[in-house]
């Protein structure tokens, strides 16, 4: 049995040739994504230089397995009662799925949030408030406004079920498309992103596949395109948890820097590891992902470069030649730093700026309580400081020669205390690029997908 696994990131489209028979990847190419004309044209110049290699000269494939996150991924926005509860859990859930989340609203939305949703022009909103049985009054108000918003977005309502007969009134006279499913939060402090996380992942294959120009290599694969953060996340569970067979590696964080995006994967419970810590707002779920839309090394990298901290006027010569790289990279996705040079040096920085700033969103936040029995702590989010294992994923990091340099972005900083990133871990890399295509190849053969990951992903110093 031989597998094509076919990544369509936002900037690179991704090959990988696999022998079942020989448990061995045959060979791996890629090509700038042509999203813009037609997919398909990036694909067969990757199949090309696939087919060039000695290995991969004759191949032809049993099946094909599609991911993508063309352009970005999928748009979206949430909404949900409060901040710290369902909103939350709605931002879990939509970034668990695969989507690009651009805001999250608590409460009722104002006029002028209605207006700045219209704006953002997204794909998919995702309607949450209220534990089943509860306040009703918040979710059908903000129905009513999202009715009257002019687009062709798709909205999932997945908060409380005493108001779904309502809301499905309210969308169906306007003439909108929904769908209503369970309740992300359906007691306090339960929560329950499965079949929100499934109804994001099938409008992503009904709406998006069209609309990025992917129909053709849908036809051609065995399987629904998924997006690719749930490919990649699918590979990070596998490599942590292992197969019925196979032990895997434990808890590990993944970072995933792309050109558009910077995902972050944890797999761990995330307790906390100080004494004497309460546990403040959500659970956190084990496997979790959070996508910085804002963080890229080339559709976003203009982003990276502005929330640098400041310099000093010495080290201003620097820091204009570094803006220099950034909107040269911003001009022309394709440029690629040159070995040796200071062009590298930069770009590898750049790097791990991105990663330092997307590890400390996602991890947890300590914060000093002072009551009556003296000093405690309050922890919200994952406490990641005992992590023994940074997994390095993404293009900037593979084709780096000093992966273990981005990767430093991923540590504890002291001038950050309050955020609870890895102190000491090991570093790893996905050497041949593989996570998307390992992620596919689960759903297909686990054994096979876990031996492959577990012998690409290599230690770094």
């Amino acid at each position: 049995m031989k597998f094509l696994t076919v990544d369509v990131g936002s900037t690179y489209t991704k090959l990988t040739a696999i022998d079942a028979q020989k448990c061995a990847i045959l060979g791996t190419a890629q090509a700038f994504t042509t999203i813009e004309s037609d997919v398909m044209q990036g694909y067969e110049k990757a199949l090309a230089e696939l087919r060039a290699q000695e290995g991969c000269r004759d191949f032809c494939w049993d099946e094909m397995l599609v991911c993508s996150s063309a352009a970005g991924g999928l748009k979206m926005v949430a909404l949900g009662l409060v901040p710290d509860l369902t909103a939350k859990a709605a931002r879990t859930a939509a970034s668990n799925a695969g989507a690009k989340v651009v805001k999250t609203y608590a409460y009722e939305i104002s006029g002028g949030e209605q207006e700045e949703i219209a704006q953002i022009k997204p794909d998919l909103v995702l309607l949450c408030g209220g534990t089943d049985g509860g306040n009703r009054e918040v979710i059908t108000a903000n129905a009513r406004r999202l009715a009257s918003i002019e687009g062709e977005f798709t909205t999932i309502v997945a908060g409380n079920k005493s108001a779904a007969d309502e809301i499905s009134e309210i969308f169906t006279q306007a003439g909108k498309s929904f769908v209503i499913t369970e309740n992300v939060m359906p007691q306090f402090n339960q929560l329950n992103i499965e079949p929100a996380r499934d109804a994001i992942r099938q409008l992503f294959i009904a709406r998006i596949i069209e609309a990025k120009g992917l129909n053709r290599l849908q036809a051609m694969a065995s399987r629904k395109i998924i997006p690719t953060p749930l490919a990649v996340l699918q590979a990070c569970e596998l490599l942590s948890r292992g197969t019925q067979t196979k032990a895997g590696r434990g808890d590990l964080l993944a970072v995933d820097v792309g050109g558009a995006t910077t995902d972050v994967y944890s797999m761990a419970a995330g307790t906390p590891t100080v004494e004497n810590t309460m546990l403040k707002g959500l659970p956190e779920p084990w496997a979790k992902r959070t996508v910085e839309g804002d963080l890229g090394m080339r559709y976003s990298l203009l982003h990276v470069f502005e929330q640098l901290p400041p310099v000093t006027p010495s080290e201003q010569e620097q820091r204009a030649k570094v803006e220099q790289w950034v909107r040269l990279c911003t001009e022309q996705p394709d440029t690629l730093a040159q070995p040796d040079t200071e062009q590298e040096q930069i770009e590898e920085w750049l790097g791990q700026q991105a990663v330092a700033m997307a590890v400390e969103r996602h991890a947890g936040r300590i914060a000093d309580v002072y009551t009556p029995l003296g000093l405690m702590h309050t922890l919200e989010g994952k406490d990641l400081m005992d992590l023994k294992a940074v997994v390095g994923i993404g293009g900037v990091i593979r084709n780096s020669r000093h992966p273990s340099r981005i990767l430093r972005g991923a540590l504890y900083d002291v001038m950050h205390p309050e955020s609870t990133k890895p102190r000491n871990p090991k570093f790893y890399l996905d050497k041949e690029y593989i996570f998307a295509a390992m992620g596919l190849l689960r759903d297909v053969d686990a054994e096979l997908a876990f031996e492959l990951l577990n012998k690409h992903t290599v230690e770094v110093e």
